[in-house]
């Protein structure tokens, strides 16, 4: 009896788990069947391109998964501009396009509100060429201290200092693909910038040397620095006084006269005297 249970439950499991199988499946299949049309790239697009209808196709897409702001319709990307590139298959996103009516070219790719300034580098200056579209540097700038003067030591005047920082590089020399990530060595870099921070560029380029940092995309934190001088670099310190030598005084010597007091002697007391005349001759004689 007890033999006959077990296999009465054992056959309703398995029966059940079928069941569950075959449910499973039919809903799998009902779900796939659920597909939309998505617009995907055929081919690489540099951002700036101007797009035509013969560059996108359409592509069943599970209607589940359907990516935000993907377009179904292909010649709604006729005549618009990439805001940053394309990869051949991917979908097509408004979030990568220019607002309508854009022309295409570098333009089309700065940000409302931004400015694109150009500043010339070379092979160090432009960080062995690794600066490239889509990435972030800081500027440093390296001038003399503007309230110093001509007695200052030329130590003290001259300092280096990061003027700004997370500026986006849009394009170096004329080209401004960001996929590619092998180094480009070129003389000039095109940075996105706020008016107020084109003026400060312009400024600082003409003052002292510019030179890029290239960042982390991530670090967004701003580290704020004093600047740094050559005696600060170097560790110098300001040269101690020398001592003042004061002349010495010569020696007085002190003489000390003797000063000898005579006291005065008393007046003899008057003496008797009588005139004797002898002859032609006349004597005085005195008597006490």
């Amino acid at each position: 009896m007890n033999n006959y249970r077990g296999i009465m439950m054992f056959i309703i499991a398995l029966i059940a788990a079928v069941g569950a199988v075959v449910i499973g499946s039919k809903w799998l299949q009902q779900r796939s069947a659920q597909v939309n049309q998505v617009v995907v790239a055929t081919q690489e697009i540099n951002l700036g391109q101007k797009l035509t209808s013969s560059m996108f196709k359409l592509v069943d897409w599970p209607a589940a998964n359907v990516p935000p702001q993907s377009f179904s319709d292909v010649s709604k990307l006729n005549g618009r501009v990439t805001k940053t590139s394309l990869q051949d298959g991917e979908p097509v996103l408004a979030s990568k396009l220019a607002p309508e009516g854009s022309l295409g070219g570098l333009s089309a790719v700065i940000s409302e509100g931004k400015r694109a300034i150009t500043v010339r580098v070379n092979d160090v200056v432009g960080v062995a060429g690794f600066a490239l579209p889509g990435n972030f540097v800081d500027i440093i700038v390296n001038t003399e201290k503007a309230e110093s003067n001509a007695n200052t030591d030329r130590n003290e005047r001259s300092i280096s200092k990061i003027v700004l920082e997370h500026i986006l590089v849009l394009a170096v020399a004329q080209e401004a693909g960001r996929d590619e990530t092998k180094p480009k060595v070129v003389n000039a870099v095109t940075l996105e910038v706020s008016p107020e921070q084109a003026e400060m560029i312009d400024l600082a380029r003409s003052i002292g040397e510019l030179s890029l940092v290239l960042r982390n995309q991530a670090d967004v934190e701003n580290s704020k620095t004093a600047g740094i001088t050559q005696s600060q670099l170097l560790e110098l310190k300001d040269p101690e006084p020398l001592p003042v030598q004061v002349a010495a005084a010569p020696e007085q010597k002190v003489i000390i006269k003797k000063v000898v007091v005579r006291e005065k002697q008393a007046p003899s007391p008057p003496k008797n005297c009588t005139k004797v005349i002898t002859g032609l001759t006349e004597t005085k004689e005195c008597f006490q």
